[in-house]
């Protein structure tokens, strides 16, 4: 299958004139065997390039190589998406006027980062697909010791062969799972913060996102039936889900307050310092812990309470002298403080009929048992005794719209 991105562009009745920095996107088997004709549809075909990859993925790759001007191989023990690995990796570059990332997750963002930073564009080479970071304009990566998503470079082209992608562990196809079925709550977050706050929204960003989680949806009934693992249908929903993040500058339609689980976890605070687990497992803990509480907020009534600012004391309790900082100035301008409590509970009816859109607490736990999913705290090493508290703090780490944030202006009368 080879999606031409540019069905996305141009003025949309939500008032914006979307961009994409990726024009193509191919998901088929035996792709790399047409990888220089991929290139050259996309003008990048007599570019010199710099191709990258970790160790592990070049020695289990060797005969799928591409071609390149400049070969870096990074060590994959220890590799993570941080500033200071990938600005000491940047002295290396031979002057590429493209950046080839071939890998996963944290070797593409050795790719967008110094692409962006150069000014040349980037290809990705997916060899899994766990996540919807490979289409997305977002770098999640630890800027000063501290996880940040920043906009960085998206891929002008995404060349995904199959034939690599199925060699992928279970493990794997089931985290690419969570990271897609997470867009029940986060599209839900996006538009409660639409009805309360006036938050800007776009209907084709949000359907792009939907039919990401309508294909994932399919894919995943079909492997907790059959055990069949559709890696075409899998892998171009998380390419579709990526293409969001670029369409509206803002990760909005494919992160919400599920999504920070995978923050927290990176970030470790105080009591989650064991906490382990890939980005996909991460997310899904988050998800099924939303649609826990999202359906108990359901069926509750709160009245407006005044907003009050996150407490110097509540931050270094719960994130501790290493992460203080770096929250107290996230939450500087608290979104909370931007538009009337009260607006929640006038539209609280809508909320709950929004929430009645997300599967059942049921539901989704029978489907990520049946795709060999992780989604309770302690599949990722997080006490289940902080259930209660993990979400709360969680929202403190980004400051976004989500339901989650806007229990601190709500009384449940609990």
């Amino acid at each position: 299958m080879i999606m031409d991105c540019s069905q996305y562009v141009g003025p949309c009745s939500c008032g914006k004139d979307h961009e994409l920095e990726t024009k193509m996107v191919v998901v088929e088997y035996d792709a790399l065997s047409r990888f220089e004709e991929y290139m050259a549809a996309v003008g990048l075909g007599d570019k010199r390039r710099t191709v990258v990859y970790d160790s592990n993925i070049y020695a289990l790759t060797e005969g799928k190589h591409v071609k390149a001007d400049q070969e870096i191989v990074l060590p994959a023990k220890g590799l993570r998406s941080e500033d200071v690995l990938i600005e000491a990796m940047m002295k290396d570059l031979d002057k590429p006027e493209v950046i080839v990332a071939f890998g996963a997750g944290t070797i593409m963002d050795f790719g967008r980062y110094p692409a962006y930073k150069l000014g040349i564009p980037f290809v990705a080479i997916p060899t899994l697909a766990s996540s919807d970071g490979f289409t997305a304009s977002i770098c999640s990566v630890i800027l000063n010791g501290q996880k940040k998503s920043i906009r960085m470079k998206a891929p002008a082209l995404v060349v995904t062969d199959l034939d690599i992608i199925k060699g992928a562990p279970l493990r794997l196809v089931s985290s690419g799972v969570n990271d897609i079925l997470a867009k029940y709550i986060s599209l839900v977050d996006w538009k409660i913060a639409t009805l309360v706050s006036g938050e800007d929204y776009c209907p084709m960003v949000a359907g792009l996102a939907q039919e990401a989680l309508d294909i994932m949806r399919a894919a995943a009934d079909k492997m907790a039936a059959t055990g069949e693992v559709d890696h075409e249908a899998m892998t171009m929903a998380q390419m579709k889900s990526g293409l969001t993040m670029q369409l509206w500058s803002d990760s909005r339609a494919a992160s919400g307050a599920e999504h920070l689980m995978a923050h927290l976890v990176e970030m470790k605070p105080p009591r989650f310092e064991k906490a382990e687990g890939i980005h996909g497992e991460c997310v899904g803990v988050g998800t099924f812990a939303c649609v826990k509480e999202y359906h108990r907020l359901a069926k509750l009534r709160p009245t407006a309470r005044a907003f009050e600012p996150l407490t110097g004391d509540w931050v270094k309790e719960k994130f501790g002298e290493r992460l203080y900082d770096g929250i107290m100035k996230e939450n500087a301008n608290d979104v909370l403080g931007t538009f009337d409590p009260q607006n929640i509970v006038d539209h609280w009816d809508e909320i709950v009929t929004l929430i009645d859109t997300i599967p059942s607490v049921e539901e989704m736990e029978a489907l990520y048992k049946g795709c060999g999913c992780k989604y309770l705290p302690e599949h990722i090493g997080i006490d289940p005794a902080l259930e209660s508290e993990m979400l709360d703090i969680s929202a403190a780490i980004r400051n976004r719209l989500t339901l989650i944030r806007m229990k601190r202006v709500l009384d449940f009368g609990e």
